[in-house]
């Protein structure tokens, strides 16, 4: 492991490198696309495994948690990413207001659904709640974005607001990728219009109607709508 790793970090690796299954890493870099290498460390072990040291760092190195992070997603197998979001959920209802510049680094890098949904509906999601005052700066910026996982995030972020989502925000967002043909932002459209139809049903078939949106990103939308 190279040295410019923190103790701490290379603790969790050595704790991680002794659990590690190359037949169950086969199967989850499957899963992934083979976007990223894994030890094999199916979910309910990793968390077992890291739960300890997630607490021995949120009790001795708190203030320094975001640079954790960032060095964790800098390491190789994706279980270290997962690690980190794991602190950061541990972390973000006491973040600082500049955290969001290391939310924003994590969201454009080693990108995918699996990191970036949960940096969008957890990790900013309570982030714009501490601070109202970065919302739209960031959410404009994200929005138009040439980074698809940003755009994606910019959608998402809202997901479990319910009453309290700025349903404005949200189709002006939508608007901007309502023709967009990547999958994922017509995905996250879907998504984020099915989630709100749950407080509001007739606003969301309302948009629909007013707005057309790709054929994808409808039937999301509409999958458990009732007319």
């Amino acid at each position: 492991m190279p040295n410019k790793y923190s103790d701490s970090i290379k603790e969790l690796y050595l704790l991680f490198e002794e659990y590690s299954n190359t037949e169950n890493a086969v199967g989850m870099e499957n899963y992934m696309k083979n976007n990223f290498k894994f030890l094999g460390i199916k979910k309910p072990l990793r968390e077992e495994l890291s739960k300890p040291w997630i607490k021995k760092i949120i009790l001795t190195q708190f203030e320094e948690i975001p640079l954790i992070c960032k060095q964790l997603w800098e390491m190789y197998e994706r279980e270290f990413q997962y690690v980190a979001l794991e602190l950061l959920k541990k972390y973000i209802s006491n973040a600082k207001i500049e955290c969001i510049k290391e939310i924003e680094f994590l969201i454009c890098n080693k990108s995918w659904w699996d990191t970036v949904d949960l940096l969008a509906t957890n990790i900013s999601a309570e982030y714009f709640r501490l601070y109202p005052e970065k919302k739209l700066e960031y959410i404009d910026k994200w929005n138009s974005s040439n980074n698809i996982w940003l755009n994606r995030s910019a959608i998402l972020f809202q997901l479990k607001y319910k009453k309290r989502t700025d349903f404005e925000l949200l189709k002006a967002i939508i608007s901007t990728h309502k023709t967009s043909k990547e999958f994922f932002i017509q995905k996250a459209i879907g998504w984020s219009l099915r989630e709100y139809a749950k407080t509001n049903k007739e606003a969301v078939l309302e948009f629909i109607e007013t707005y057309p949106i790709m054929p994808l990103s409808k039937r999301e939308a509409l999958k458990h709508i009732n007319y």
